[in-house]
């Protein structure tokens, strides 16, 4: 048998043996996420709330997004909603590893202030809440933190949403609606998002039309709701939208 026919017969071994180490280094990869997700869950603690937005207390995130029986815990929450200098939109899909909708299409960032961090559970002006996003836009998308500061945040409104999910894990949130006008450097982190677009006002219908997965149902309420469209005709005059008083429920 020559050398040559030799080489031939390994090629397909050693092709075998590449397909072998990626799938297991794949696998291994996920499995690390996973763990992450679930170390979040319990070491990361939400602000209770009632259904005027008071802070009664704090509870574990699994506490806060486990279904129980017909409830889910009502907690404080926050949707920033990102735009560039040209008015485009950003859309994230989420990881396959998030514990509630993932691989679902969303808004630049949906996430918590954390009753563990002091000043994120400042209410005045909703600065907490902008702290809050401030650093989850760092940590989902890589966004600098010199790049976006707190007070470069819209706050406009609050919504109240309950969405059971999969019947195990789901939302029951006073959500702050952040809009963010602002060129930035962007650099998703793969354990929480999967994939990110950005999006023509004018293209909105056609583009959400072409996903290839469902929306989340906190940016489907407010887009369903007309607010979205309303507010982005208006980047330039949100301050007219501004109010603290009104929480609106969307279901």
């Amino acid at each position: 048998m020559s050398i040559f026919r030799n080489k031939e017969l390994l090629k397909p071994v050693k092709s075998l043996f590449s397909k072998s180490r990626y799938s297991f280094a794949h696998k291994l990869a996920e499995s690390v996420e996973n763990e992450k997700q679930e170390l979040f869950l319990d070491r990361e603690n939400c602000i209770l709330v009632d259904g005027n937005d008071k802070n009664v207390g704090f509870a574990s995130k699994r506490d806060c997004h486990k279904v129980s029986g017909n409830d889910i815990k009502l907690h404080r929450a926050f949707s920033v909603f990102l735009f560039n200098e040209k008015g485009e939109m950003l859309l994230q899909k989420r990881s396959n590893h998030k514990i509630t909708f993932p691989n679902c299409y969303t808004n630049a960032c949906c996430s918590h202030p954390l009753h563990d961090i002091e000043n994120e559970r400042d209410e005045l002006n909703a600065i907490g809440i902008k702290r809050a996003a401030q650093r989850r836009l760092n940590f989902e998308l890589g966004i600098p933190n010199n790049q976006v500061r707190p007070e470069n945040f819209h706050y406009l409104t609050r919504i109240h949403y309950i969405d059971k999910g999969d019947g195990i894990w789901g939302e029951h949130e006073i959500d702050y609606i952040l809009f963010l006008q602002k060129q930035v450097d962007v650099k998703p982190n793969p354990g929480e998002v999967s994939e990110v677009l950005w999006i023509k006002h004018e293209n909105l219908e056609r583009e959400i039309a072409s996903l290839s997965s469902p929306l989340t149902p906190w940016f489907n309420l407010i887009l369903k709701s007309g607010r979205l469209n309303v507010w982005w005709k208006n980047l330039e005059r949100l301050k007219k939208f501004e109010d603290y008083e009104t929480i609106h429920k969307l279901n």
